[in-house]
């Protein structure tokens, strides 16, 4: 059913932060740059951006997020601790709801809990957490235009505000939405696996050992993870 000029805007008022994410999609941390200085900084890393080549690592995540803000948490929340081919056909069901574009946090508001669970396939408490992003957005505790002005701590701590929004998320928001270039996913099992392997390192390391391994990487480390994530060929969902 095509959209109705009220609920279209509607869409463009669940974020009112959507010119700052168009500039924030045209950014890029994969500079010459900061490649440069990660193979000066790191022989272990020079060796893997050597491998993988400097034009060959693209944005593992381009084409699965939204532009807006909002979208883009809406498919965090429904990708959370699924595949990269589960989240995507979930994520399309429930977007396909919707005329394939996100729900609004009205429309979200306004569904059955169990008539949308059923409908995308998703958990009850992935619903949970699509009415607690809506409500945070609504009620304006959650101010998405706000945070691409934030720094990193402060963009994390609004967004683990919300149900279901975690340190992880929030780490995955700042990086392939906001592309804000200095972010370490501590809690990633990917980037864990990559230093792992990489490093020679005999079990996967702790958050403390990540943040010195990478301490040399400042302030690149977003670059670096790609970096870390494609040599596993390995998509955070």
């Amino acid at each position: 059913m095509p959209a109705s000029r009220k609920q279209l805007d509607d869409v463009r008022a669940a974020d009112p932060a959507r010119p700052d994410a168009e500039q924030a999609a045209k950014r890029t941390v994969a500079t010459a740059k900061a490649l440069e200085r990660l193979r000066a900084a790191d022989p272990t890393l020079r060796a893997l951006i050597d491998e993988i080549g400097a034009d060959a690592l693209g944005d593992p995540r381009r084409g699965l997020d939204p532009d807006d803000h909002y979208g883009a948490l809406v498919r965090s929340i429904v990708g959370q601790q699924l595949s990269t081919k589960a989240a995507r056909a979930i994520y399309t069901r429930l977007t396909d709801r919707f005329g394939g574009r996100p729900p609004t946090p009205a429309e979200v508001l306004a569904e059955d809990p169990e008539e949308l669970r059923a409908a995308a396939g998703l958990s009850r408490g992935k619903v949970g957490f699509l009415r607690s992003l809506a409500e945070h957005v609504r009620d304006g505790s959650l101010e998405l235009e706000r945070l691409d002005s934030l720094s990193d701590d402060d963009v994390i701590a609004e967004l683990v505000a919300v149900k279901g929004l975690g340190t992880w998320t929030a780490h995955m928001f700042l990086m392939f939405q906001l592309q804000r270039p200095d972010v370490l996913p501590v809690g990633d099992l990917g980037i864990r696996r990559a230093m792992m392997l990489r490093y020679g390192l005999p079990e996967l390391p702790a958050p403390d050992e990540m943040e010195k391994i990478a301490e040399p990487w400042r302030p690149h480390r977003t670059l670096a993870s790609l970096y870390l994530w494609r040599s596993l060929a390995a998509t955070p969902a």
